[in-house]
């Protein structure tokens, strides 16, 4: 967010903290789908069981070692654009974030189908690495890698932010987010395939989607399942184009 610039005064620093740690806790709701933020103000909040997928950059420190400064920023912009364009083109994500090198998302899955269009996103996005891997590779530029992890949790949907300011913000939290994140960070690594997910995500995908899946063993998440899936159309473009 761009900042507005207010003086800051100690003393209404103490007020706006007491004001949020008195609010009540019955304003926080239990809700079937994400409300919209105009729903979201400073005292409420939403409980909502959501879908979260991560996609987190692998070897950001060695392409930085590589590259210049020019050169990082294209790779970073056809990566954050590619995977934005991916999520945000699946009508049941309602929510993106972008954390550095890091790319998120939080959907509505109220059934089995639309759990298995985040996997979807997922085949998608792994086969979309390999497709700038061979653009970048063809520029002289280094391949790049990610790890994909997704969740399905109970998550507190708020509104954060300078109260009075302009300067706010939504805010996720909640245990499918931590794991995904983790699960992202894992991908690729360590032996494991790019993407991974909790049994919460694996039970509810079709047969079909299963078959792409192995079971592993996570110390500190427990049963997880890693998988490889890609889209059959990006990876066609792939073999037509880069295998040279």
């Amino acid at each position: 967010m761009q900042t507005s610039y207010k003086p800051y005064y100690f003393n209404s620093s103490l007020q706006r903290i007491d004001e949020i740690l008195n609010q009540s806790n019955d304003q926080y709701k239990e809700v079937k789908r994400i409300p919209s933020e105009s729903q979201l103000t400073y005292t409420n909040g939403f409980y909502v069981k959501a879908t979260s997928l991560f996609i987190d950059l692998r070897d950001s420190t060695n392409l930085s070692e590589k590259h210049t400064r020019p050169v990082l920023a294209k790779i970073y912009r056809s990566f954050i654009s590619e995977v934005i364009a991916i999520i945000n083109g699946n009508r049941n994500c309602k929510y993106i974030h972008i954390d550095g090198d890091c790319v998120s998302g939080v959907y509505d899955t109220l059934d089995k189908n639309d759990i298995g269009s985040v996997f979807d996103d997922a085949a998608k996005i792994n086969s979309l690495i390999s497709v700038l891997s061979c653009k970048f590779e063809k520029k002289g530029y280094s391949g790049i890698q990610a790890g994909i992890g997704i969740d399905y949790g109970r998550l507190l949907f708020i509104k954060t932010g300078y109260n009075g300011s302009g300067l706010n913000d939504v805010a996720w939290m909640g245990q499918a987010l931590n794991i995904a994140s983790k699960l992202a960070g894992k991908g690729r690594k360590d032996f494991y395939e790019p993407i991974l997910m909790t049994e919460n995500i694996y039970k509810n995908l079709s047969d079909e989607y299963k078959s792409f899946c192995e079971e592993k063993y996570e110390f500190s998440i427990g049963s997880i399942y890693q998988s490889n899936a890609v889209n059959i159309s990006m990876i066609k473009w792939l073999e037509e184009n880069c295998n040279e």
